[in-house]
């Protein structure tokens, strides 16, 4: 799980194995294969740093 925070500054745990896909518009919104999207505080490039630590973390055990 990644951690980020949303606009309203509560922190929340996403499973990165359910992400389709992360835009900045200029919010940035993580659109979920649920159909559910997050606006979250982070850059698009924060989230892709914390999807490959996670990847790397699994991998690593």
């Amino acid at each position: 799980m990644i951690e980020v925070t949303k606009l309203n500054d509560i922190k929340i745990l996403i499973n990165p194995d359910l992400i389709e896909y992360v835009e900045e518009t200029p919010d940035t919104v993580v659109a979920l294969t649920t159909g559910r999207k997050i606006i979250v505080k982070e850059s698009r490039q924060e989230v892709k740093n914390l999807v490959k630590s996670y990847r790397k973390e699994i991998f690593a055990d």
